[in-house]
């Protein structure tokens, strides 16, 4: 799909018809990167993307040329004004505004509109063009509160400490981990982190983003204790039994904690929900809508709402509008 007046066209990923290629995971001559997540960044040759995402870049995969993006200012680059705007989704995430003539795009990576512990706060420009993430676009996916979902959590690991067991929670190591790693030392609880999620912490650190007083891990770990670690991270001999918790939006989904192998899974995601997935929609109110990373159901009900849109990626299904 090639169309100038749209500003992109596909490529197996989203590329600006000025060359630059978003959020691509395979090297690129120039890649706009809004996030530090393995699923949106790759090696280029030039990378653009704000300061905590650059730090976070190079951390995971190595010093690398980068041009920084700082929020709410435009960069004129190759024909067209970028301009990045928080996100909300993990330190330094980034929506792109796309501005050349008299059109606007907005592409959205990863976003979640309430607020977090550690990230910026989202903010949404207006656009004639959507391309957002549509991770959770069914209507059951309505995550209870944050603070709800937080207390469940320290009433879980109250327990599992009462029991002599250890508590270990599974969060990705930029982004949520600092999210529960925030939220557990602020409530008294004594924390120990992963090497990985120990790196990534010590850059929130370097970038203001205060995360209490937690340890990196190791096996002169003492009880009482809570763990936090990657998903499918390697553990060090430990002495203690342990409890495993998962943290993540599927969680609402009770087969959630069998299909990970966890004892318990509590819904606390760092992505919009369905409700937040629509209000995005609203704020923005755009002529066209193309949606990625999700159900094409939730094209369908944008359709039936009204609005123009379209899947990605994916082959477009014949309907009525």
């Amino acid at each position: 799909m090639l169309a100038k007046d749209l500003l992109f066209f596909w490529d197996g990923g989203i590329k600006l018809t000025n060359g630059l290629a978003v959020d691509f995971r395979r090297r690129q001559p120039q890649g706009f990167i809004s996030h530090a997540h393995a699923d949106h960044m790759a090696r280029h040759e030039l990378a653009l993307c704000t300061a905590p995402t650059a730090a976070l870049y190079q951390l995971r995969l190595g010093t690398r040329p980068v041009v920084e993006l700082q929020y709410g200012v435009p960069k004129d680059w190759a024909g067209m004004r970028l301009t990045a705007f928080p996100a909300g989704h993990c330190l330094g995430s980034a929506m792109l505004h796309v501005e050349a003539g008299n059109c606007s795009l907005l592409y959205t990576g990863d976003f979640r509109l309430k607020r977090s512990f550690t990230a910026e706060p989202a903010q949404i420009p207006r656009a004639d063009i959507l391309i957002m993430e549509s991770t959770y676009g069914q209507p059951h996916y309505r995550m209870p509160p944050r603070e709800e979902t937080v207390t469940r959590l320290f009433e879980l690991v109250t327990r599992v400490l009462n029991a002599e067991m250890l508590p270990v929670i599974y969060a990705y190591s930029v982004g949520k981990a600092q999210e529960v790693t925030s939220a557990l030392t602020k409530a008294g609880f004594s924390v120990w982190q992963h090497q990985q999620v120990y790196r990534v912490s010590q850059v929130y650190e370097q970038f203001g983003v205060t995360l209490g007083h937690y340890s990196l891990c190791n096996s002169e770990l003492e009880m009482p204790a809570v763990l936090v670690v990657p998903p499918r991270a390697s553990l060090p001999p430990l002495k203690f039994k342990l409890f495993r918790i998962a943290v993540t939006g599927w969680a609402l989904d009770e087969s959630t904690k069998y299909r990970l192998g966890v004892d318990e899974a509590l819904p606390l995601t760092d992505h919009a929900d369905y409700e937040e997935l629509i209000q995005l929609v609203e704020q923005v109110a755009p002529d066209q809508i193309f949606c990625l990373h999700g159900p094409e159901s939730f094209v369908h009900r944008l359709c039936e709402q009204g609005w123009q849109a379209k899947p990605l990626g994916q082959p477009v299904q014949n309907r009525l509008f």
